[in-house]
């Protein structure tokens, strides 16, 4: 019996990444980072409802560089999860199909995920 020496299916070695492929991976272990830190803000909530002296042992947490660096990536997180569930949501109504265009809303997906990123923490810095 003769054996068949081609893969059983693409592999690292002749597949050839695409934007739309990163993007959906990284959007998936986004919404699992989302969902974890909608749960640590809801713990977060029912610790700051305990008393004064949590509040600042949260706030001081928040003022140092990880929580500074927490606030920002989680930021990130979901701008990208929202602006990804944009580009999904055309895709349910049938429009961004071709890859020219699927290849343009990748890229408008990530950069844009960082700008609106730098937006929401000027704004955020600005108004608190």
């Amino acid at each position: 019996m003769e054996q068949n020496k081609n893969p059983l299916s693409p592999h690292l070695q002749i597949y050839k990444w695409q934007i739309s492929s990163l993007l959906s991976i990284t959007h998936r272990i986004v919404g699992v980072i989302n969902f974890f830190a909608i749960t640590f803000i809801c713990v977060w909530s029912l610790y700051l409802l305990l008393g004064e002296t949590n509040y600042e042992v949260v706030n001081n947490f928040f003022n140092s560089f990880f929580g500074k660096f927490l606030i920002i990536a989680l930021c990130w997180s979901f701008s990208f999860h929202i602006l990804n569930e944009i580009r999904h949501l055309a895709w349910d109504f049938g429009y961004g199909f071709d890859i020219r265009i699927s290849k343009i809303t990748g890229i408008i997906v990530f950069f844009g995920s960082f700008i609106l990123t730098v937006i929401i923490y000027v704004l955020g810095r600005n108004y608190i």
